[in-house]
């Protein structure tokens, strides 16, 4: 832990986020979901996608690369499946509508898939397949986004972290959930090393002559100017299967693009044609699928507790004392969370400051 890391009380940074977000304009609601999908990260311990990316989205409000009010436009639709236009509003908001839409579906029609088109954004890709889990649903969710990983074989920056999450319940009070890019790490793990003042390891980013790059405060630069890549999961070249990681990028920007007839790839940079800010137009993609019209939920639920249970109660690596299923370190992370508070690091304790003062938030007494 940094020297200086202050803990603040989940329920005060919540309030803090709704509140920056309601004073850039975004109206009551939409800014309280926004500050419910950004604290969910923080309290899972995703640090790359909570409170830390708060001033991203504050910055791109005011420069107008996000519009503050939402307008959620139904293009097209059927029973099962909808086509949405997002118009460039607030990511947390389209996405929380659209996967809320697509339940609705679910719940009607036993399946339920909402695309969407000129979004930005959206927060922690977890957050959306738990809204499912709620309903007694299986949640589906994916993203693209800004050019950050290089296809296998090449150094270029195309395809965004592009991101997989899937939620389902079980028997358990962990719900299975899984979310992760499809890149070996995202552009908020080295923002969130840049912040810690960590070097970025070895084999996570290549450069343009094929080597890996470590400094965490360049590799930012150097990603907006198509100088360094992620690289897809399994790292380099096939050897370890970094062609799978690829393959699954690249899956991830046909459900965010080619459904919705959206942008993908080098259209996701933010910048036009003449190099000046514009809107990122992101796609997402969102699934919901009703339990009770393929089974009933709780044999369902008692199966895969099952599946779960036994996949941890298998044969250990020596020296290890556990094996997890994906979902329950960040729900044993979120218990720590509520009781400790969210760790501030200076670097991050600086943007907030610098938020307070220029919106005049000093209801917030902060220990920094």
């Amino acid at each position: 832990m940094l020297e200086n890391t202050r803990f603040i009380p989940v329920d005060v940074l919540q309030n803090f986020i709704r509140d920056v977000f309601t004073s850039v304009g975004v109206p009551e609601e939409e800014a309280a979901i926004s500050a419910e999908i950004l604290i969910a990260s923080d309290l899972r311990g995703v640090e790359s996608h909570g409170i830390g990316r708060l001033k991203m989205y504050y910055d791109r409000i005011k420069n107008g690369q996000h519009l503050p009010v939402t307008n959620f436009e139904i293009v097209r639709e059927s029973p099962a499946t909808a086509t949405v236009d997002g118009h460039h509003g607030v990511g947390m908001v389209i996405g929380h509508r659209a996967m809320t839409l697509a339940i609705e579906k679910a719940r009607q029609v036993g399946m339920g898939a909402v695309a969407v088109r000129n979004s930005t954004h959206f927060g922690i890709d977890g957050y959306y397949p738990l809204m499912a889990v709620r309903a007694g649903m299986i949640g589906m969710s994916f993203t693209n986004a800004r050019p950050s990983i290089s296809p296998t074989f090449g150094v270029q920056p195309m395809l965004g972290t592009n991101p997989i999450a899937f939620g389902c319940p079980t028997d358990e009070d962990c719900p299975f959930l899984f979310d992760a890019a499809t890149s070996i790490t995202q552009r908020g793990k080295i923002e969130t090393l840049t912040r810690k003042e960590l070097p970025t390891p070895t084999g996570w980013v290549i450069g343009q002559d094929g080597s890996f790059l470590t400094d965490s405060p360049a590799i930012l630069t150097q990603l907006t100017q198509s100088a360094a890549a992620l690289l897809p999961l399994g790292g380099a070249g096939e050897e370890l299967g970094g062609h799978k990681g690829y393959g699954l990028a690249t899956m991830v920007e046909i459900f965010s693009a080619a459904l919705q007839g959206g942008a993908f790839l080098q259209m996701l940079t933010g910048f036009d044609p003449a190099g000046q800010k514009s809107h990122f137009r992101i796609g997402h993609f969102f699934m919901a699928m009703n339990i009770e019209s393929f089974t009933p939920l709780e044999e369902f639920k008692k199966t895969t507790g099952g599946i779960l249970r036994e996949l941890r109660a298998s044969r250990k690596t020596p020296g290890q004392e556990r094996i997890y299923t994906a979902g329950e370190k960040e729900y044993e992370m979120e218990k720590l969370v509520r009781k400790q508070g969210v760790a501030i690091v200076p670097n991050l304790q600086t943007e907030i400051k610098i938020m307070q003062a220029e919106l005049g938030l000093n209801q917030y007494k902060f220990p920094f």
